[in-house]
Protein backbone atom coordinates (compact mmCIF):
# COMPACT_ATOMS: atom_id res chain seq x y z
CA UNK A 1 0.00 0.00 0.00
CA UNK A 2 1.32 3.56 -1.10
CA UNK A 3 1.21 6.03 1.57
CA UNK A 4 -1.30 8.31 -0.35
CA UNK A 5 -3.35 5.34 -0.30
CA UNK A 6 -2.82 4.31 3.90
CA UNK A 7 -3.79 8.08 4.30
CA UNK A 8 -7.01 7.90 2.91
CA UNK A 9 -7.64 4.45 4.53
CA UNK A 10 -6.66 6.57 8.14
CA UNK A 11 -8.13 9.95 7.72
CA UNK A 12 -10.70 9.82 9.86
CA UNK A 13 -7.67 8.82 12.65
CA UNK A 14 -5.46 11.31 10.89
CA UNK A 15 -8.26 13.94 12.08
CA UNK A 16 -9.06 12.84 15.31
CA UNK A 17 -5.56 12.49 16.33
CA UNK A 18 -5.07 15.85 15.02
CA UNK A 19 -7.63 17.86 17.03
CA UNK A 20 -6.20 15.67 20.07
CA UNK A 21 -2.65 16.85 19.38
CA UNK A 22 -3.81 20.09 19.17
CA UNK A 23 -5.78 20.35 22.25
CA UNK A 24 -3.06 18.87 24.96
CA UNK A 25 -0.99 21.66 23.38
CA UNK A 26 -3.25 24.30 23.58
CA UNK A 27 -4.07 23.26 27.28
CA UNK A 28 0.14 22.90 28.36
CA UNK A 29 1.00 26.61 26.57
CA UNK A 30 -2.05 27.96 28.15
CA UNK A 31 -0.75 27.04 31.39
CA UNK A 32 2.71 27.52 30.79
CA UNK A 33 1.65 31.48 29.84
CA UNK A 34 -0.01 31.91 33.24
CA UNK A 35 2.47 30.66 34.94
CA UNK A 36 5.16 32.31 32.75
CA UNK A 37 3.61 35.56 32.87
CA UNK A 38 2.81 35.61 36.33
CA UNK A 39 6.24 34.48 37.53
CA UNK A 40 7.91 36.95 35.33
CA UNK A 41 5.76 39.99 36.58
CA UNK A 42 6.65 38.79 40.62
CA UNK A 43 10.23 38.83 39.56
CA UNK A 44 11.10 41.00 36.99
CA UNK A 45 11.64 43.81 39.40
CA UNK A 46 14.09 41.75 41.73
CA UNK A 47 17.62 40.18 40.84
CA UNK A 48 17.69 36.83 43.39
CA UNK A 49 14.34 35.78 42.28
CA UNK A 50 14.40 36.37 39.30
CA UNK A 51 17.33 33.80 38.72
CA UNK A 52 16.04 31.76 40.92
CA UNK A 53 13.01 31.08 38.48
CA UNK A 54 15.06 31.35 35.68
CA UNK A 55 16.76 28.70 36.86
CA UNK A 56 13.80 25.89 38.03
CA UNK A 57 12.56 26.93 34.48
CA UNK A 58 15.91 25.91 32.91
CA UNK A 59 16.42 22.77 35.02
CA UNK A 60 13.09 21.69 34.02
CA UNK A 61 14.00 21.29 30.00
CA UNK A 62 17.27 19.29 31.22
CA UNK A 63 15.33 16.39 32.66
CA UNK A 64 14.83 13.68 29.65
CA UNK A 65 11.29 13.62 28.37
CA UNK A 66 11.00 9.92 28.59
CA UNK A 67 12.05 9.52 32.13
CA UNK A 68 9.96 12.75 33.33
CA UNK A 69 6.52 10.93 31.58
CA UNK A 70 7.57 7.56 33.03
CA UNK A 71 7.90 9.26 37.25
CA UNK A 72 4.36 10.90 36.39
CA UNK A 73 2.96 7.51 36.04
CA UNK A 74 2.58 7.30 39.81
CA UNK A 75 0.62 10.45 40.79
CA UNK A 76 -0.74 11.29 37.62
CA UNK A 77 -1.45 7.59 35.99
CA UNK A 78 -1.25 7.22 31.87
CA UNK A 79 -3.01 9.85 29.66
CA UNK A 80 -3.58 13.40 28.78
CA UNK A 81 -3.17 14.66 32.61
CA UNK A 82 0.50 13.35 32.95
CA UNK A 83 1.47 14.56 29.55
CA UNK A 84 -0.03 17.85 29.97
CA UNK A 85 2.08 18.45 33.17
CA UNK A 86 5.06 17.48 31.45
CA UNK A 87 4.58 20.14 28.76
CA UNK A 88 3.98 22.79 30.81
CA UNK A 89 6.69 22.39 32.68
CA UNK A 90 8.97 22.05 28.96
CA UNK A 91 6.94 25.14 28.16
CA UNK A 92 7.64 27.25 31.27
CA UNK A 93 10.67 28.59 30.65
CA UNK A 94 10.82 30.40 26.88
CA UNK A 95 7.30 32.33 28.09
CA UNK A 96 9.30 33.19 31.40
CA UNK A 97 12.44 34.37 30.26
CA UNK A 98 10.50 36.46 27.63
CA UNK A 99 8.16 38.11 29.69
CA UNK A 100 10.99 39.13 31.64
CA UNK A 101 13.24 40.85 29.41
CA UNK A 102 9.86 42.12 27.40
CA UNK A 103 9.16 44.14 30.94
CA UNK A 104 12.39 44.88 32.04
CA UNK A 105 13.16 46.46 28.03
CA UNK A 106 10.51 48.78 28.62
CA UNK A 107 12.05 52.75 28.40
CA UNK A 108 12.16 53.59 31.71
CA UNK A 109 11.01 57.36 30.82
CA UNK A 110 8.10 55.73 29.75
CA UNK A 111 7.63 54.49 33.00
CA UNK A 112 8.44 57.41 34.85
CA UNK A 113 5.61 59.56 32.37
CA UNK A 114 2.88 57.04 33.56
CA UNK A 115 4.56 57.77 37.08
CA UNK A 116 4.25 61.89 36.65
CA UNK A 117 0.64 60.88 35.54
CA UNK A 118 -0.54 59.66 38.93
CA UNK A 119 -1.08 55.84 37.56
CA UNK A 120 -0.19 53.37 40.26
CA UNK A 121 2.17 50.28 40.06
CA UNK A 122 -0.59 47.77 38.73
CA UNK A 123 -2.11 51.04 36.26
CA UNK A 124 1.50 51.22 34.86
CA UNK A 125 2.05 47.14 34.66
CA UNK A 126 -1.73 47.01 32.85
CA UNK A 127 -1.65 49.96 30.70
CA UNK A 128 2.00 50.76 30.02
CA UNK A 129 4.73 47.80 30.69
CA UNK A 130 2.55 44.61 29.57
CA UNK A 131 1.62 46.26 26.50
CA UNK A 132 5.12 47.27 25.14
CA UNK A 133 6.03 43.94 26.39
CA UNK A 134 3.90 41.97 24.51
CA UNK A 135 5.62 41.52 21.09
CA UNK A 136 8.36 39.72 23.00
CA UNK A 137 6.16 37.97 25.46
CA UNK A 138 4.24 36.28 22.22
CA UNK A 139 7.68 35.66 20.64
CA UNK A 140 7.84 33.91 24.03
CA UNK A 141 4.51 31.43 23.92
CA UNK A 142 5.36 30.99 20.06
CA UNK A 143 8.67 29.27 20.83
CA UNK A 144 7.19 27.48 23.80
CA UNK A 145 4.05 25.93 21.19
CA UNK A 146 6.67 24.56 18.88
CA UNK A 147 8.69 22.95 21.77
CA UNK A 148 5.42 21.62 22.81
CA UNK A 149 4.40 20.31 19.65
CA UNK A 150 6.72 17.73 18.82
CA UNK A 151 7.29 17.07 22.43
CA UNK A 152 3.60 16.10 22.49
CA UNK A 153 3.87 13.37 20.05
CA UNK A 154 6.47 11.16 22.88
CA UNK A 155 3.46 11.91 25.18
CA UNK A 156 2.25 8.52 23.20
CA UNK A 157 5.02 6.23 25.69
CA UNK A 158 2.42 7.24 28.48
CA UNK A 159 -0.78 6.76 26.32
CA UNK A 160 -1.33 10.50 25.62
CA UNK A 161 -3.24 11.74 23.05
CA UNK A 162 -1.42 13.10 19.33
CA UNK A 163 -0.05 11.73 16.43
CA UNK A 164 2.62 9.94 18.81
CA UNK A 165 0.41 7.53 18.88
CA UNK A 166 0.61 6.65 15.04
CA UNK A 167 4.67 7.19 15.24
CA UNK A 168 5.15 4.87 18.11
CA UNK A 169 2.56 1.97 16.85
CA UNK A 170 5.16 2.67 13.81
CA UNK A 171 7.79 2.27 15.88
CA UNK A 172 6.26 -1.33 17.22
CA UNK A 173 6.11 -2.82 13.98
CA UNK A 174 9.87 -1.70 12.40
CA UNK A 175 10.52 -4.33 9.64
CA UNK A 176 6.64 -4.93 9.17
CA UNK A 177 4.93 -3.00 5.40
CA UNK A 178 3.17 -0.81 7.38
CA UNK A 179 5.51 0.91 9.85
CA UNK A 180 6.91 3.20 7.44
CA UNK A 181 3.87 4.44 7.04
CA UNK A 182 2.68 4.84 10.45
CA UNK A 183 5.31 6.58 11.71
CA UNK A 184 5.17 9.00 8.21
CA UNK A 185 1.85 9.66 8.90
CA UNK A 186 2.84 10.91 12.42
CA UNK A 187 5.45 12.83 11.56
CA UNK A 188 3.22 14.25 9.19
CA UNK A 189 0.64 14.96 11.08
CA UNK A 190 3.17 17.21 13.46
CA UNK A 191 4.15 19.01 11.15
CA UNK A 192 1.14 20.12 9.46
CA UNK A 193 -0.17 21.34 13.72
CA UNK A 194 2.94 23.15 13.93
CA UNK A 195 2.42 24.72 10.47
CA UNK A 196 -1.10 25.79 11.90
CA UNK A 197 0.22 27.25 15.14
CA UNK A 198 2.84 29.18 13.56
CA UNK A 199 0.06 31.07 11.47
CA UNK A 200 -2.06 31.24 13.94
CA UNK A 201 0.35 32.80 16.17
CA UNK A 202 0.83 35.60 13.04
CA UNK A 203 -2.54 36.16 12.82
CA UNK A 204 -2.40 36.88 16.87
CA UNK A 205 0.70 39.25 17.06
CA UNK A 206 -0.84 41.13 13.78
CA UNK A 207 -4.20 41.04 15.81
CA UNK A 208 -2.78 42.24 19.19
CA UNK A 209 0.22 44.35 18.64
CA UNK A 210 -0.17 48.01 17.78
CA UNK A 211 1.48 48.88 14.61
CA UNK A 212 4.19 51.17 15.91
CA UNK A 213 5.60 47.45 17.89
CA UNK A 214 5.68 45.20 14.95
Amino acid sequence: MSFLEFLQTRSSDMVTLGLQHVAVVLVAVALATVLGVSLGIATYRTERPREIVLAVAGAFLTIPSFALLVLFIGPLGLGATNVVVALTMYGLLPVLRNTIIGLRGVDPAIVESAMGMGLDRRQRLLRIELPLAWPVIITGMQVSTLILVGGAAIGAVVLGPGYGELIFAGLFRVGTEVAINLVLAGVLGVVLVAVVFEVAFHALRRLTTSRGLR
